[in-house]
């Protein structure tokens, strides 16, 4: 959950609103620290913001259980307003792609020693921690890889979990046809996602993955895990393909490489998906609303 800070006193508080980001109400809600925190935190926001419809009915049902817990646990009674303060807002995308990346050159690095004309970049987003399980296709693409030398998985992302990125590095070290860059500037990255073949996101859960967006945007295809989260913006065969196990993941990525109507379908629908449904300016026009409440709520 991403929150502006509750500073507060004896005598003032200042107003914030929250965002749901997807392993809060996802993960986190599970585990009773962390789901404590979070209902003290949702009480006292002004406004919170979800990413989707589930979203937000996964926010209202921890909120009532929690209300429950308190009224049965300590006499509190049931406050029913979290409905009336949970909004929902999609992502809003916009791509700015460098335009004096050079993609040779970052091959290089990357130690892909192989053709630019016929090379498949399957590009995996990410920070390095477990909810993202970078790992879940590294053994089927590498024995994929084997038989077909052109395909690459390149999984690029922050190191955030320091244990599982070593347990990361030592097993793509050992995968053929695998590699793991670092962090980029988001421009760069940009123009990674739009000189590769696909985006993949093999989550275990997603609030809403900008990374799918943004390659959508950037009219590139997308393979994702069929999670809730992503099955919200992928419409399989449609908007992008959905796998629920290694093995379809690369019967799907086979077909994407052979089958050219497609890749130009799903390329074509999910450009229009994002200018339909994740403008950039609503969304700013729904945040500029909310702050305007929290402006009012402060001359209150």
């Amino acid at each position: 959950m991403l929150t502006a800070r509750c500073l507060s006193d004896d005598t003032h508080q200042i107003p914030f609103g929250i965002i749901f980001g997807g392993t809060d109400v996802n993960e986190d809600a599970n585990q009773g620290e962390k789901n404590t925190v979070m209902g003290r935190v949702l009480e006292e926001a002004r406004f919170a913001v979800a990413f989707t419809e589930s979203m937000k009915e996964m926010a209202q049902a921890q909120w009532k259980a929690r209300q429950i817990s308190l009224a049965v646990t300590r006499a509190v009674p049931v406050q029913p307003h979290a409905k009336g303060k949970i909004y929902v807002q999609s992502q809003g995308i916009a791509t700015t792609p460098n335009a004096a990346f050079n993609w040779n050159t970052f091959l290089q690095r990357s130690e892909i020693n192989h053709s630019a004309d016929n090379l498949h970049i399957f590009l995996l987003i990410c920070g390095l921690r477990q909810v993202k399980d970078p790992l879940y296709l590294v053994d089927a693409f590498s024995e994929w890889h084997q038989e077909e030398p052109s395909v690459y998985l390149v999984i690029a992302g922050p190191e955030v979990d320091p244990v599982f990125t070593r347990e990361v590095k030592a097993k793509v070290r050992r995968a053929a046809g695998v590699r793991l860059i670092g962090e980029m500037p988001q421009e760069d990255l940009h123009a990674v996602v739009k000189n590769c073949f696909a985006v993949v996101n093999s989550s275990v859960s997603e609030g809403m993955s900008a990374a799918i967006l943004e390659a959508m945007d950037l009219e590139v295809p997308v393979l994702a895990r069929n999670i809730p989260g992503n099955a919200a913006v992928v419409k399989h065969e449609v908007t992008g393909l959905l796998f629920s196990n290694p093995q379809e993941f690369v019967h799907l990525a086979k077909r994407l490489l052979s089958e050219p109507a497609l890749e130009k379908e799903i390329v074509v629908n999910g450009r229009e998906y994002v200018r339909r449904y994740h403008s950039w300016q609503v969304e700013r026009h729904t945040y500029q609303q909310l702050i305007r409440k929290l402006e009012g709520s402060t001359e209150d």
